[in-house]
């Protein structure tokens, strides 16, 4: 995929650079399909994880595996980062090994973590300093779409630069949307997690009160469906065993998108609605929510898990 003239040279040099190696670094849950869908569209990955074995497979197909991330900066100039956290993001990219260490001027580094937009901010302007370039791409979607490769990136960063971008995302994805300036990607991103954790919620509550009214859920969920109350969590994520198929839902909340994970990005919502003098008193409650889930066993367990901690939390 070339750039639409005119453009900034150094965007048209990348991009006509097309299958030169890829740098991806976090190779967990989201990451591990992900950088396996830029090899399958054919662009050699120089992978790096803090835990070596994350790489092993990687190693076995084909990719290259690097000690640092400091050494991924080294050999490639397009680098993909998909971390659980802002510390470590910042670890990352300015730890004693991280990827600013060895940065090429004119790279551009694409960071996937949903993380607080100021620390995206910041980041941008450390990469800044050593003349690359650097844009947030959070994702939506969770596993099952990082397999299968059709992710929504909410992009944050130059708009001359998302086309260079964008190249390697639609890799990865089916939406690739451009949002503003760095740190809008990650904006964008919490309040689309804070409106599901809170519609998680409501659809576990109507599920279990629909349930002891007497409703078969399976019933219930098809009315809901096709009426007024519908919504992601009740047509595609269905938080009841038993309602849906292929859903963590039908296996014990195994995989899916982790509670610790909804808890960490409904923080970052509680922090930026604090910081914006926004009430979300909603988001708060749901924040509470999953917090108290974490506290009680839930951590692991997919974030939909929710239905089964109001089952078992009778005095909420």
């Amino acid at each position: 995929m070339g750039c639409a003239p005119p453009c900034a040279g150094r965007v048209c040099s990348r991009a006509m650079a097309s299958k030169t190696p890829v740098g991806f670094i976090g190779l967990g849950n989201m990451g591990n399909p992900m950088a396996k869908n830029l090899i399958k569209h054919g662009y050699p990955v120089i992978a790096y994880d803090v835990f070596p074995e994350a790489c092993k497979e990687f190693q076995d197909l084909g990719a290259q595996v690097t000690d640092s991330p400091a050494d991924v900066a080294e050999r490639a100039d397009r680098i993909i980062t998909m971390l659980p956290s802002s510390p470590n993001a910042i670890e990352v990219y300015t730890g004693a090994n991280g990827i600013l260490k060895k940065v090429k001027k004119g790279s551009l580094l694409i960071d996937s973590s949903t993380i607080d937009p100021s620390v995206s901010k910041e980041l941008a302007k450390a990469v800044e300093k050593m003349g690359a370039v650097f844009m947030d791409a959070p994702v939506s979607g969770g596993v099952g779409a990082a397999r299968a490769g059709n992710l929504t990136f909410m992009v944050g960063g130059m708009e001359q630069e998302f086309d260079a971008a964008k190249e390697l995302l639609i890799c990865m994805g089916s939406n690739v949307v451009y949002c503003g300036e760095v740190g809008t990607g990650q904006a964008a991103k919490i309040c689309n997690n804070m409106l599901l954790a809170i519609s998680m919620i409501g659809t576990a509550e109507t599920m279990n009160l629909g349930i002891r009214l007497g409703l078969d859920p399976k019933l219930l969920a098809k009315i809901l469906n096709m009426s007024s109350g519908r919504c992601w969590s009740s047509d595609t994520y269905n938080p009841v065993p038993g309602v849906m198929e292929g859903v963590p839902s039908a296996n014990n909340y195994q995989g899916g998108f982790g509670t610790t994970l909804m808890a960490k990005d409904l923080g970052l919502a509680q922090i930026s609605a604090t910081n914006t003098k926004t009430p979300v008193p909603l988001g708060s409650q749901a924040h509470q929510i999953y917090r108290m889930m974490c506290a009680k066993g839930y951590a692991l367990k997919d974030f939909s898990a929710v239905f089964q901690f109001l089952r078992e939390e009778e005095s909420l």
